[in-house]
């Protein structure tokens, strides 16, 4: 399987680029995955509505330019489904079975996503109806897939 997660932003944190590098260490025995990302997009002070969705395009296409073609692509989203861990384990291997095994989640940056973005998602997932750091999310996602990835070799991990 092939994971490619494109973000907006790098991680600043050195305690969140440790516990990244570990679980993509962690990884790499289930899915070759490659981290790709852009330097965010300056939101003017108090912009108006409408530099702020200028501003979201302009990242939005951005990001969306690093999807790999025939990618099957999760865009992480505030707004989207939520799901326990199994559930997106049993999605993850169920797109594998049917022939998907290019996979990109995508994570916008500090200021949301375009709707051109959301549009593009073939599932939009939320972590939480609460806010974290488009950072953190990337520390949250890379366990998330790791345990995804557990789970669907029936080894322990999250019991």
């Amino acid at each position: 399987m092939k994971i490619t997660i494109v973000c907006a932003g790098k991680i600043k944190e050195k305690y969140l680029t440790a516990g990244i590098n570990e679980y993509l260490k962690r990884l790499q025995p289930f899915a070759q995955v490659e981290v790709r990302e852009i330097h965010e997009e300056k939101m003017p002070d108090e912009p108006s509505a409408a530099e702020k969705e200028q501003v979201l395009q302009k990242e939005g296409q951005r990001l969306l330019k690093l999807v790999p073609a025939g990618s099957y692509l999760f865009v992480l989203d505030v707004y989207g489904e939520e799901m326990p861990s199994e559930n997106l384990a049993a999605h993850i291997a169920d797109l594998g079975l049917h022939g998907r095994s290019s996979l990109t989640f995508l994570i916008g940056g500090a200021f949301g996503l375009s709707e051109e973005v959301r549009a593009a998602a073939d599932l939009r997932l939320s972590f939480s109806q609460l806010t974290f750091t488009h950072q953190m999310v990337r520390l949250l996602l890379v366990e998330q897939i790791y345990r995804c990835a557990k789970i669907n070799h029936g080894e322990k991990y999250h019991w």
